[in-house]
């Protein structure tokens, strides 16, 4: 072996250990749980989870669904997918989801007290110290099965005729509740996206300045990817 093909090899393995690369023995398996920052565009294909697929060469679950919450009285006739809670099944506690990425809560303020005056609201997402509430009890419940969590975050307002612009100051106690919680639970990892859109940059949100464009959908699979893919 020359010199220089010596040179090019010790450079690659000093690569290798700087950035290591998680190797599974198989492709991981994903569950997707949440609401529409996850579901939007599964009609073309090209939502969060049909990104994360891909990109990570996995199978990847989706059952996120739009305008679902985390506090959701269920009627009579069942729909079931509204409820983030309900989305995890009975079945998968067993099925081996090596992640659950999974969001929610947005809707709860938005819907539930209109973003304002949400304190009560907030309560019964998840208390002040991360320890109670809804979300702390999905998160133990998706754990039960040996599952890590990645919990997402959700994308901010660009200030630029939005109708969530009220829900900045919910969003991020919100937030800053769960990464509590993460930062307590051993297999819990949140993942913040606040930082992904600039002040008045359209392009990350929809026409509706509420829902994510494709591009910011997959710009969200991608720090998943990051995440699920690289230790």
């Amino acid at each position: 072996m020359g010199r220089g093909a010596l040179i090019l090899r010790a450079f690659l393995v000093a690569l290798a250990l700087a950035f290591p690369v998680k190797v599974f023995a198989e492709a991981p398996r994903v569950l997707v749980i949440g609401d529409s920052l996850l579901a939007w565009h599964s009609v073309s294909g090209t939502s969060v989870a049909d990104r994360l697929e891909k990109l990570l060469g996995a199978e990847v679950k989706d059952r996120s669904v739009g305008g679902a919450r985390m506090l959701y009285k269920l009627p009579v006739t069942g729909a079931l997918g509204l409820s983030i809670p309900k989305q995890f099944r009975k079945v998968d506690r067993d099925a081996g989801w090596d992640w659950i990425v999974v969001n929610g809560g947005g809707n709860d303020l938005w819907f539930g007290c209109g973003c304002q005056k949400c304190d009560r609201k907030l309560g019964k997402l998840i208390s002040e110290d991360g320890r109670r509430g809804a979300i702390p009890k999905l998160v133990d419940r998706l754990q039960a099965g040996g599952a890590r969590v990645l919990w997402i975050g959700y994308l901010r307002s660009p200030g630029v005729d939005s109708p969530i612009d009220s829900c900045r100051d919910e969003g991020d106690i919100l937030e800053a509740r769960i990464d509590r919680l993460a930062d307590a639970e051993e297999g819990m990892v949140f993942l913040s996206i606040a930082d992904m859109v600039p002040e008045g940059d359209r392009s990350y949100h929809g026409v509706d300045m509420i829902h994510p464009s494709r591009k910011a959908s997959l710009e969200i699979a991608r720090r998943i990817a990051r995440v699920i893919g690289v230790e």
